[in-house]
């Protein structure tokens, strides 16, 4: 009899103990995961303020060289050929195919990129599966 009580309050601190360390493991993976998105974030802003800066002056640039190749156009083309309106319509057009270009293959590129952190999901997922189990 007495050994069947240290039997099961074994058994019960071994159950206990099991799931103290699911408990523990599932709190590290939560924590692992907040961790990730929170760096991942802290990258993002970061690479998202260089882009935005970079993409003002960009554009600021853009328009002062757009209007310097429409003004190179006019000046070495002659006066009967082109007028200054075909010279800006010339340069539009081939600025808005690059830009087209650009464009689609920046969403090309968007669309295979996965932000969220992979790993730690996949963990904490299956470390969920293996909680539920009832196998």
């Amino acid at each position: 009899m007495a050994s069947d009580m240290q039997s099961n309050e074994s058994m019960t601190q071994l159950v206990s103990g099991i799931v103290g360390d699911a408990q523990t493991l599932m709190k590290q993976n939560l924590t692992l995961f907040r961790l990730e998105v929170k760096e991942d974030m802290r990258k993002t802003v970061s690479a998202m303020s260089s882009l935005a800066i970079g993409g003002v002056l960009l554009l600021i640039a853009g328009i002062v060289l757009s209007l310097m190749l429409v003004h190179l156009v006019d000046a070495m083309t002659d006066d009967s050929m082109l007028s200054l309106w075909a010279c800006y319509g010339l340069v539009g057009v081939g600025i808005a195919v690059i830009g087209g270009v650009l464009f689609a293959a920046g969403l090309w590129r968007f669309q295979t990129f996965n932000p969220l952190p992979d790993e730690s999901a996949r963990a904490l997922q299956e470390n969920v599966r293996w909680m539920t189990n009832t196998k």
